[in-house]
């Protein structure tokens, strides 16, 4: 589970539980050799998982060292080479750098089992393309097991929060362990997109990247959602900077953008229940300068009410559930996301979606900022910082 807290969900590290025996017709039936032999198998699977969790040495080890991280640009210019030598650079990186990574949550998830520095795939060294493409087979299936940690991370700490005191300890824990699952999913796609030939990208780097057109395909996201919840969705212009186009990494993106663009629909449509079909539109304005790219958006949503001003960034802080009282909204505009494929959806609901937002943004080396006039609606900022290395850029 340690591995799904960075990665994503998915199992828990342990072997699979074994069914339980069957009713009691069934045990007097068993032999008593039989049952010995179910008890020494069952003690024999815990005994490894035990030694697995408790593998400390090879936990301090890796968290000892230092965290490597690289610069988008470093990315962009050493993920091209005739001779393919650029995919065994980046495995051999990949392959020592996660490990680490991980051993550093690891020290904030002690409970959790450690898989990676136990893994015999990740401790054999890639020596040619054949190992190369069979760690790619390793990585592409941890990030297909692993990619719904968000949900249950988000379920979890629901359902203990009100035993926790510390809201800054949570924050810091779930601030660290969230951005570090952005930043190891990052190279790990990063290293399996390399092997594509795709237009205009490098791994998973876009040389021409246009926000206007990553926008618009959000914006299509959370209409057609906000359309089959409320009957209607509020129509979207996009203004400023719209021919803009410069190296970026789409992926923080993907992650922040829905979340942002479905706050303000629900926003929109639940000041407006008495008038659903005329609603006021979002309005998108797209900032491009030499430091940085500013996204705002504008909704005309009733604003933030100024008791809950400073908590929306907190997580599991909703206003979800303050609008349940009006019986025309339904508790979660998020359970829909678990329909649509969207690797953000099901944040919203829990909480999530704005906190995590913000710290993938400070990850990024950007921000997230609200003001909000209360009656009126809410401008969110987004600022990210540009990757083309004239200035200093984040590390990843």
């Amino acid at each position: 589970m340690m591995l799904a807290s960075v990665l994503g969900s998915g199992p828990r590290g342990g072997p699979p539980l074994r069914p339980l025996l069957g009713p009691a017709l069934s045990l007097r039936a068993l032999s008593t050799s039989a049952t010995d032999t179910h008890h020494v198998e069952m003690a024999r699977e815990r005994s490894k998982t035990v030694t697995s969790f408790y593998n400390q040495s090879a936990i301090d080890a890796a968290a000892e060292k230092p965290s490597v991280r690289l610069t988008p640009t470093m990315m962009l210019y050493s993920g091209r080479s005739q001779d393919g030598s650029h995919l065994l650079k980046s495995a051999r990186y990949l392959q020592q750098e996660l490990p680490v990574r991980i051993a550093h949550r690891i020290k904030d998830f002690r409970s959790l089992p450690f898989i990676i520095g136990c893994n015999p795939t990740i401790l054999h060294v890639i020596k040619d393309q054949a190992d190369e493409a069979q760690y790619c087979q390793l990585v592409r299936q941890l990030l297909d097991d692993h990619k719904d940690v968000v949900t249950l991370l988000a379920e979890g700490l629901r359902e203990s929060r009100k035993h926790i005191e510390d809201e800054k300890l949570v924050r810091s824990f779930l601030d660290k362990t969230l951005t570090s699952r952005l930043g190891i999913r990052m190279l790990a796609t990063h290293h399996l997109a390399l092997h594509e030939d795709k237009p205009d990208f490098v791994g998973i780097i876009c040389t021409r990247l246009s926000p206007k057109k990553i926008i618009e395909k959000w914006v299509d996201f959370a209409r057609r959602l906000c359309e089959h919840k409320y009957g209607n969705a509020p129509r979207v212009r996009i203004n400023g900077h719209v021919a803009a186009r410069f190296p970026f990494i789409p992926m923080p993106l993907d992650y922040i953008l829905p979340e942002l663009l479905k706050n303000a629909m629900r926003a929109t449509m639940e000041c407006h229940l008495d008038t659903p079909y005329n609603v006021p539109d979002v309005v998108i304005t797209i900032a491009n300068n030499d430091i940085d790219l500013v996204i705002r958006i504008s909704d005309r949503g009733g604003g933030i009410a100024h008791k809950d001003l400073d908590r929306v960034m907190d997580y599991h802080f909703t206003t979800a559930e303050a609008s349940t009282q009006d019986p025309r909204i339904s508790p979660l505009f998020g359970h829909l996301d678990m329909h649509s494929g969207s690797q953000s959806g099901p944040m919203h609901g829990f909480g999530f979606g704005l906190p995590t937002s913000r710290a993938y943004a400070e990850y990024l080396g950007g921000s997230l900022r609200l003001q909000s006039l209360q009656g009126i609606g809410t401008d969110v900022y987004l600022r990210l910082r540009h990757i083309d290395g004239r200035e200093e850029s984040f590390r990843i």
